[in-house]
């Protein structure tokens, strides 16, 4: 009878065992993929396209591959930039740097092919929607590095420019967003149009900044003058929740003018309450980095509400 227990409690202990490293490497894998998501902005990717599908609800037009394209543009310019700026991110955001320093080659071939693929696809739309895809790159280039190509001229990088810089990523990604799905529907640039590319020209420039708080040490160090830098933070959550204000009286302008539906400023409205609240605790939260991630999920916000408004229209 104890031989019989002892066997029983050696078979149960081996059980708890192998459920216990079951578990461990589930968890493991479950944490590689998250940084796999987040470390090689795959999710920035998905998130780019959520908003094209927005613009084409707000402007009434037909779904096109323009979401697609979008989405390995993204994918591909903030890869490299993250390739380009390893080194730097060392001292703000290690994991990400160590992620991007361990997988540079396979990064690097995943996001020339990303481009490479946006490129062939924006082909379908003709050459307006050719020129849109090819304009992230270029600024990119401007952006992230201070050399032109076969001169061996040095010239400053746009990202060392105080606000220039954010006005540089609010304005590429505003045009590639607004003007992308227009072209593959050969659509008018219509006054609904410019607002919308006028608020996603505010919403990227409030995101930008809110991450720009995570790395304000590192900019520092570098000479990269944001306003996290120049003003500091407690100034940045006013001057950021300011911005949000102005987008909310934009959002009802363009109601009260017709440019869009009331029923479709209800998910804007609700995107800008909840950047709101993240905003509210820039300088108050400690984790960063967690709150970058929480601003830039804005859009999943107003893509959400936006699925139960829409059926209703």
């Amino acid at each position: 009878m104890t031989r019989k227990n002892h066997q029983l409690s050696d078979e149960s202990q081996t059980t708890v065992a192998r459920h216990s490293a079951l578990l461990a490497r589930l968890l493991s894998s479950t944490g590689r993929f998250w940084n796999a998501l987040v470390y090689s902005s795959t999710y920035l990717a998905m998130i780019a396209m959520a908003e094209v599908v927005i613009v084409s609800v707000l402007l009434s037009l037909s779904l096109t591959p323009a979401a697609v394209v979008v989405g390995l543009v993204v994918f591909a310019v903030y890869t490299n930039d993250r390739l380009a700026d390893a080194d730097t991110d060392a001292m703000s955001n290690p994991g990400q740097a160590g992620f991007v320093r361990r997988y540079r080659d396979v990064l690097y071939v995943l996001a020339s092919v990303a481009y490479g693929l946006a490129v062939a696809l924006s082909v379908l739309g003709g050459p307006v929607a050719l020129a849109i895809t090819l304009l992230p790159g270029a600024l990119w280039v401007c952006y992230a590095t201070d050399w032109i190509p076969d001169t061996g001229m040095h010239v400053r990088r746009l990202k060392d420019v105080f606000l220039l810089n954010t006005v540089v990523v609010a304005l590429a990604w505003a045009v590639t967003l607004t003007f992308l799905p227009l072209a593959f529907v050969d659509g008018a640039v219509t006054m609904s149009a410019l607002f919308v590319f006028t608020y996603f020209f505010l919403r990227v420039f409030t995101n930008t900044e809110i991450s720009n708080v995570r790395d304000v040490e590192g900019d520092r160090a570098i000479g990269v003058r944001t306003i996290p830098v120049v003003f500091g933070v407690d100034w940045t959550r006013r001057i950021l929740s300011g911005i949000d204000c102005c987008t909310a009286g934009l959002v009802a302008f363009a109601v009260y003018a017709g440019y869009i539906p009331s029923a479709l400023a209800v998910p804007l409205l609700a995107g800008i309450v909840y950047s709101l609240g993240v905003t509210s605790l820039v300088g108050r939260y400690e984790n960063e980095r967690l709150l970058a991630k929480a601003a830039e999920c804005e859009y999943l916000v107003v893509f959400v509400v936006l699925a139960f408004v829409v059926p209703m229209t």
